[in-house]
């Protein structure tokens, strides 16, 4: 029997956004006017949201280490890529691109609920192996997380939570930034 289905769009970022560097502790990259509260109640197992990104990343020459990007809901770790190679070549702000789809899995109080994501990350800077340079980097598209799929960190859906963006590097760096130009977050049902 076929589901009614409607897309909305429930957060934006709407100005240019800010070049974080200098720092491994994930932390929110997004500006503070896209953050939006989801309320209590909220999450129905089977809710889907499509989270884009968009931004230009710079790395370290030779040693950049990794990136990590995650999605929080409240304090908790909801999503995570996982920690994502970065190549040896220098980079200055060049775009990626983060497409993540996440359903919910699970609703309750506590931990109980959680989401299962995935998607797929697109630029230049990523590989699948340390040490690969701009002339031999062949994975410039990946998926993610970079590890087996699994449910995020369990969160309480009966109470309203911030949805959030993070980022974090292995190797802090004033060469290492980010900046996110683009996200959009859409209620897929």
């Amino acid at each position: 029997m076929p589901m009614q289905t409607w897309q909305e769009t429930i957060a934006r970022q709407v100005a240019a956004g800010t070049s974080f560097g200098t720092y491994t502790t994930a932390k929110t990259v997004i500006n503070p006017q896209a953050l939006v509260t989801i309320p209590a109640g909220w999450f129905e197992i089977g809710k889907m949201l499509r989270i884009r990104v968009m931004g230009g990343i710079g790395t370290l020459v030779t040693t950049p280490g990794t990136i990590t990007f995650q999605v929080m809901i409240g304090a908790v770790i909801a999503f995570t890529s996982g920690a994502i190679q970065l190549n040896a070549t220098a980079h200055t702000d060049l775009p990626f691109d983060l497409e993540i789809l996440l359903t919910c899995r699970a609703v309750g109080s506590g931990t109980s609920a959680n989401l299962m994501g995935m998607g797929h990350l697109r630029g230049v800077m990523f590989t699948l192996t340390a040490a690969q340079v701009d002339g031999v980097n062949s994975s410039a598209s990946m998926m993610v997380p970079a590890t087996t799929p699994a449910v995020g960190t369990g969160f309480d859906s009966t109470i309203a939570n911030i949805l959030d963006f993070f980022t974090g590097f292995s190797i802090s760096s004033a060469s290492n930034t980010v900046t996110v130009d683009e996200y959009l977050v859409e209620s897929l049902n």
